[in-house]
């Protein structure tokens, strides 16, 4: 098992990233749409809030290891056979820098929303991490507008780079999806 990346696949920490935020990031999304229609009286009222907060500070936890784990580990090569896809390619590390300005943008809105009136976040019961400042109710609320349409955004860019991981499996039949699934050591890197 690879820990680190090669130029021609992905190590395990690298996948385990992905796969571990993607989760928690879509989780998040759907714990999110479910807790901004909730009643005051409904028994999740507090505790989805509680959870979402909990796990929005897990993401920016991994984001932080992820932009470590990017900076001393290389890169795989692109698969490219074609000027087209060297065009593709420029799309998709667009795509993945601005999944990245997106994320910091969620996180740190969701960060200034729980802690608009000056209260600190409680993180599942273990730490309570501090507010930095306060918010007036305008404020607050332009900053759930800008956490809600980055987040939008954001689900609308994974649902796309899910898709075009499909097409390059199924259409193109290269390895660009097979390589952040797979883990275990070929031949190839046993030499």
């Amino acid at each position: 098992m690879l820990l680190k990346n090669t130029r021609t696949r992905y190590g395990i920490i690298t996948i385990l990233l992905h796969w571990i935020m993607a989760i928690l990031i879509i989780g998040l999304f759907f714990l999110g749409q479910y807790m901004v229609d909730l009643d005051y009286y409904d028994s999740w009222y507090q505790l989805a809030p509680w959870w979402h907060k909990g796990f929005g500070f897990v993401v920016f936890i991994f984001l932080l290891i992820r932009f470590f784990w990017r900076i001393i580990n290389i890169k795989p090569d692109p698969l490219l056979n074609e000027q087209k896809d060297r065009i593709l390619q420029t799309i998709a590390e667009i795509v993945h820098k601005i999944f990245y300005i997106l994320l910091v943008i969620i996180c740190l809105s969701g960060y200034f929303i729980s802690t608009a009136k000056g209260v600190s976040i409680e993180i599942f019961g273990w730490f309570n991490f501090p507010s930095i400042m306060t918010l007036t109710e305008t404020q607050a609320e332009l900053t759930a507008k800008v956490h809600e349409i980055s987040t939008q955004i954001l689900i609308a860019l994974v649902l796309v780079h899910a898709l075009a991981a499909l097409k390059h499996h199924f259409i193109n039949r290269d390895k660009t999806l097979v390589r952040i699934l797979k883990t275990i050591a070929s031949k190839e890197h046993m030499k």
